[in-house]
């Protein structure tokens, strides 16, 4: 049932930022999907995602004022931080240990990312990309459905999702790379978006998806080096 809004003014700027979220997640899709024909492969889709979502609310909060409504202020920043820290650490376990499995039967389960952050020198670039993704998806988008009145439960799998649907529009890397990296973005989605939901603020998302990204260049820097002086 559709949350009723007191002042008319206010249902309007909801709409619009529903739309937004929406609208800016169809354009990244659909030029990552023309893109990946092309020899630019998915990097405008990619700028358009980080520019387009930072942007897009940092221009609510400006001009509209919608900080707190789109939990970036507000909210219950302390129970936000504690929880992000606790599924960070959750997560940071799991992957780490994903990734001595990976490497210890032989195979390095990022080739074509590595080549990116480290050949391209995007690694410094990782905190903007973990912004961008947290204010597009448990800020703007999670954040309409909620006040549009879904059912929180299914907005957060919705937000999710999406989230997931997304690597394989933005990354350019190989398929199995994409899915990979699909498939560590699901708990992220989950566990950030109920931080959210719970906390009413964003920023416990984003130190739990702050947190994976460092076990990423742990993936990439330490890990390789340790696994072949223990196993061989």
């Amino acid at each position: 049932m559709e949350k009723a809004l007191a002042n008319p003014s206010d249902s309007r700027s909801l709409n619009e930022r529903l739309k937004l979220a929406f609208g800016l997640t169809a354009l990244i899709w659909v030029v990552g999907l023309v893109g990946h024909f092309t020899p630019l492969l998915e990097w405008p889709a990619l700028f358009i995602y980080v520019i387009g979502s930072i942007g897009v609310v940092v221009w609510r909060g400006k001009s509209r004022g919608e900080w707190a409504e789109m939990y970036l202020a507000g909210g219950d920043l302390k129970k936000s931080l504690k929880w992000g820290g606790i599924a960070g650490v959750i997560l940071f376990g799991m992957d780490v240990f994903n990734t001595v499995m990976w490497y210890k039967n032989g195979g390095a389960p990022m080739g074509d990312m590595v080549g990116i952050l480290v050949n391209k020198n995007f690694l410094y670039l990782f905190p903007v990309l973990v912004l961008a993704e947290e204010f597009l998806w448990r800020g703007l988008m999670l954040s309409s459905m909620i006040e549009k009145g879904f059912n929180k439960h299914l907005t957060v799998f919705v937000t999710a999702a999406f989230y997931v649907v997304n690597h394989f529009a933005v990354a350019p890397v190989g398929m199995k790379e994409r899915a990979l990296m699909a498939m560590m973005a699901f708990p992220i989605g989950i566990l950030g978006g109920y931080i959210v939901l719970r906390s009413k603020n964003v920023w416990g998302s984003v130190l739990v998806h702050m947190v994976t990204m460092f076990s990423m260049v742990l993936d990439i820097f330490v890990i390789p080096g340790l696994v072949y002086k223990f196993v061989h």
